[in-house]
């Protein structure tokens, strides 16, 4: 029994390392997952403390609990046993199919992640892109919204910083949730997404057993009162301009939705509008027919020699922020309100009368949208350009257009995004920033446009089409 017994000496450092890693996950981790939660709980209480919608009980359940939820829905389970029955498949393969499904879409919601870092990151990304400005309009609408209401903020979709920009400029308002494509399933940022609340949606997807877990989980969401956000477009805007709601979102959060027993659910049209796109030549290739398909590949070398590019800028002092991202927010709309007007309950409609309801809906809601995008100073040259494109421009004189399509839009309600007392400063700085673009220059003095980059100043001009001129917007008015 006391015999000495000789082992090697890698299985002795091995027994170490198993011995190590006992004391740690039986004493250790405990002590430092309470420090962490003790921690995470009072983030949240200050937190709750000051935002105009406290975060939800269902945002801060654990996830594996969702999971299940999600999973052993009733719905869920009626539809795997009816697809099984008809495609005559083992309901425990189905079964397996939404467990996948599920663990694809269900976040993993961290407060503290979502404003010690994610709030902080979005913050410096876009203030150093961007010079940013935001209306919310005479009242502070968000302010109002009621604090038992399902907030959803319907956006038109013109960069993929919109996901950035609105997060932060409504963090001390609202936690809010997005559904996110597929891009975002990359190594490492998808957990960071995901801890943010964002879920993820294969958006061209027509499996229909997927498409009724995604359903399940939005209602779910929907109905505990997640504030969420939503691009009604289904995508980026590829010419620039609002395109045909998709109504598929809309028709999960309101398919069940009954306004006289139900949490209301009040949608906040918000516009959003860039001086630069950072996508914009990219959104242009791809809608021509012809064109070449670029490779995963080639955009991550296009990206990585974008950002070289403007690094050795930088290095010179030479770089600059791309001008003005805006985005500006419409008085809330409330579903309730909406349904009792029109003595529409979605939740007793059939399925081609709510379609028709909703697509009613997802209409006004865009009309709404598109009205309130602003309109910063690159677009509005654009825009004029465009518009007297077959005229002898002088430098003065397209300043001089540029104001009066200035004072027609704001007769009408339209947001101007004019920091400077001195608005020549704007118009100058944008008229620089389009001639360093190469997408007009100077014949004599007079303003040409590039005609081999007409298309792109015209996807700017797209995006307040809804003004056009004053003859034109007094017909649509």
């Amino acid at each position: 029994m006391t015999d000495t017994i000789s082992i090697p000496t890698w299985f002795f450092l091995l027994l170490l390392v198993v011995f190590a890693l006992v004391i740690i996950n039986k004493l250790l981790m405990p002590s430092v997952r309470w420090f962490l939660r003790k921690k995470i709980n009072r983030a949240i209480h200050e937190l709750n403390q000051r935002l105009n919608i406290k975060i939800r009980p269902f945002q801060l359940t654990k996830r594996q609990v969702l999971l299940d939820r999600l999973v052993h829905d009733s719905e869920v389970l009626a539809f795997i046993q009816q697809q099984s029955v008809e495609d005559d498949v083992p309901r425990e393969v189905l079964l397996e199919k939404v467990h996948t499904y599920a663990r694809e879409i269900v976040p993993s919601f961290n407060a503290y992640i979502y404003y010690r870092l994610g709030f902080w990151l979005s913050k410096k990304l876009a203030k150093l892109l961007y010079r940013v400005r935001v209306r919310i309009g005479e009242r502070d609408h968000l302010a109002n919204v009621s604090k038992d209401a399902t907030v959803v903020f319907v956006m038109n979709h013109r960069s993929n910083m919109d996901y950035i920009l609105v997060s932060f400029l409504v963090a001390e308002k609202m936690a809010i949730s997005y559904a996110v494509g597929e891009w975002a399933r990359v190594w490492p940022i998808q957990g960071l997404i995901k801890s943010m609340g964002a879920y993820f949606v294969r958006r061209n997807s027509r499996n229909p057993l997927y498409r009724k877990v995604l359903e399940r989980y939005i209602d779910m969401a929907t109905r505990e009162g997640v504030c969420q956000a939503v691009f009604p477009e289904g995508g980026l805007t590829k010419d620039g301009k609002i395109r045909e709601p998709k109504l598929g979102f809309l028709d999960y959060m309101l398919r069940h939705f009954d306004y006289q027993r139900d949490r209301d659910v009040v949608f906040i049209p918000v516009g959003i509008n860039y001086d630069r796109v950072l996508e914009d030549r990219t959104l242009l290739l791809s809608l021509s027919p012809n064109g070449e398909r670029k490779s995963r590949w080639f955009a991550v070398k296009t990206t990585i020699q974008f950002i070289w590019n403007n690094f050795k800028l930088a290095r010179k002092h030479q770089w600059k922020r791309f001008g003005y991202a805006s985005v500006s927010f419409a008085e809330p709309f409330s579903a309730s309100q909406y349904c009792k007007a029109k003595q529409v309950n979605f939740s007793q409609l059939e399925v081609d009368k709510r379609f028709s309801q909703i697509s009613d809906l997802a209409n006004e809601l865009m009309v709404k949208v598109e009205y309130t995008i602003p309109v910063v100073p690159l677009v509005l040259v654009a825009s004029v350009l465009v518009e007297h494109e077959s005229d002898k421009i002088t430098h003065s004189h397209l300043k001089q257009l540029c104001h009066e399509k200035v004072g027609f839009i704001e007769s009408r309600g339209g947001h101007v995004v004019f920091p400077h007392k001195d608005k020549e400063i704007a118009l100058d700085a944008a008229i620089e920033r389009l001639a360093l673009r190469k997408l007009l220059a100077k014949e004599n003095e007079e303003i040409v446009l590039a005609k081999e980059h007409r298309a792109l100043l015209q996807y700017y001009a797209n995006s307040i089409r809804c003004w056009g001129n004053e003859k034109a917007s007094s017909q649509i008015a």
